[in-house]
């Protein structure tokens, strides 16, 4: 049988001249299909663009999932438009779509995720 899993989120983040690169590798919990996580580090700026990249075969998440980019006031500064992430596409978001963050860090959480699947959210923020 399958072993039970537990929700796990994994982050790196890394600044490279005055761009921040926020990786968040997830794995979501069995019973809940959701996954949640906080940046260790504080963040400024813009968000200028996301990435999505579902994980492969049965670890593919289930079509429409969530995810929300909350800032310590619990505001989704993606604006919604991390919603309804494709089951097998890398989907790509764009500045205009996003607002900003002041001195806040962040919250990723994903929903909707299915049973123990996987994916990768990317944030740029300047």
């Amino acid at each position: 049988g399958a072993t039970m899993a537990g929700s796990v989120m994994t982050f790196t983040e890394i600044t490279h001249g005055t761009v921040k690169k926020i990786k968040a590798a997830w794995t979501s919990d069995d019973a809940t299909g959701a996954v949640s996580g906080t940046t260790d580090n504080y963040h400024d700026g813009r968000l200028i663009g996301a990435i999505t990249v579902p994980g492969g075969g049965a670890a593919a998440p289930d079509p429409n999932y969530d995810i929300a980019v909350n800032d310590s006031d619990s505001v989704d500064v993606a604006l919604g438009a991390l919603a309804n992430r494709h089951t097998s596409n890398t989907e790509f978001v764009a500045e205009a779509s996003m607002a900003a963050v002041a001195r806040s860090k962040l919250t990723i959480a994903v929903t909707n995720a299915g049973n123990a699947n996987t994916g990768t959210l990317y944030l740029f923020i300047r």
